[in-house]
């Protein structure tokens, strides 16, 4: 379209940054841009579960420029690229069509809007909360304003991601009193003069940051604020982000048996077939869901009260600790429990791309397919 002002891969990745922040996902990941041009303009996305090469081929047929998923291509350093298999391939041909690759992986999965509270709401679980709580998420900044500049500072903290408790937003704290500096020598003062002490009404601005956003919402401050030298204090917090984390945890709408409950996920995640460990007819209340793999919560999941696990990759063993813990799992599969993932992180940037005024199509990867077959 002739003069339509389409945005750049980096645009659609700095949304995707604002939307599931990088700072939500595990130190072990590789999420973000990982190949392409940050300056290509997009036309139209597809977003699918896996980069795999035939995934990719259908991105082209399609005519989209971005290929969008929740699993990466690249997880660890490369060593050498062979473009006649395997991810090397894959890279190969995303450059040679010019289509970039953008993952969303464990920044989606522990977001307050992500994979396991799609799963919840699917469930039709009441009182979800998180089930495994990011701990030391969070820092207090406390930055001192010249009075009458506090608002302006403010904003930018905010602008910057500054400012989240649970489901409200902007909060802060503001205390007046005074501050005391004198101008050294070769000094621009905003107020007084070098050499002279000063004395200024100021307001003492304070509020809680994301740990791993500090040094962008500080540099945000720095460029807001009136002052050559900026006074400000950044302290490590122990409160743990309720609103973030891995997992979620509810109940029923009413009580089920196990069974009941199993061939209920068997028809909300559209599968056939699914394991279950526990006796059929136990009567379920609480609902622990973790999508993809999430063995490793059956602990705090059993602490939470949950008398059930909805999981994927459940291995043999942790199928016996489950049974001497006392808690049912059910596993529907790494494929069918993050499958969620394309349609509703379609229907997320939709929204935000209308919001931006961005012509941009994004298309649902159709056939994706388990890489299991049961017989």
């Amino acid at each position: 379209m002739k003069g339509t002002k389409f945005p750049q891969v980096q645009d659609l990745a700095g949304l995707l940054n604002k939307l599931y922040p990088p700072w939500l996902a595990e130190e072990w990941d590789n999420i973000g841009l990982q190949i392409g041009d940050p300056t290509a303009p997009v036309r139209q996305v597809m977003v699918a579960l896996d980069p795999t090469i035939t995934n990719l081929e259908a991105t082209r047929k399609a005519d989209c420029q971005l290929l969008l998923t929740h699993h990466p291509l690249i997880f660890h350093p490369l060593k050498r690229i062979l473009t006649c298999e395997g991810i090397g391939k894959t890279i190969q041909a995303a450059i040679v069509n010019q289509i970039a690759l953008i993952c969303a992986h464990t920044n989606v999965d522990r977001a307050a809007d992500g994979i396991n509270r799609w799963l919840a709401e699917s469930f039709a679980l009441r009182q979800v909360a998180v089930l495994d709580e990011i701990q030391n998420g969070l820092s207090k900044l406390a930055v001192y304003v010249p009075a009458g500049h506090e608002e302006k500072v403010a904003e930018a903290l905010f602008s910057a991601g500054a400012g989240h408790i649970g489901a409200y937003d902007r909060c802060s704290f503001r205390s007046r009193g005074e501050g005391t500096f004198r101008p050294g020598a070769g000094t621009s003062p905003f107020l007084g003069e070098a050499g002279k002490d000063e004395r200024v009404d100021e307001v003492r601005l304070e509020t809680v940051v994301p740990r791993g956003m500090a040094q962008k919402i500080i540099r945000r401050m720095l460029q807001a604020h009136p002052y050559e030298e900026v006074a400000y204090d950044l302290y490590p917090l122990e409160n743990p982000r309720s609103d973030v984390g891995l997992g979620c945890i509810g109940r029923l709408p009413e009580p089920l048996s196990l069974d009941e409950f199993a061939l209920q996920v068997k028809k909300l995640l559209g599968i056939s077939t699914l394991r279950v460990v526990g006796a059929g007819n136990r009567r379920l209340d609480k609902v622990a869901i973790c999508g993809g793999s999430g063995t490793s919560l059956m602990g705090e999941a059993q602490r939470r009260g949950a008398d059930v696990l909805v999981t994927g990759d459940v291995k043999y063993h942790e199928a016996r600790t489950a049974e001497e813990k006392g808690i049912a799992l059910v596993d529907a599969g790494h494929f069918h429990t993050e499958k969620i993932f394309i349609h509703n992180l379609a229907q997320r940037f939709r929204q935000e791309v209308k919001r931006q005024g961005w012509p941009v199509i994004f298309l649902e990867m159709e056939g994706e397919q388990d890489p299991f077959r049961f017989y």
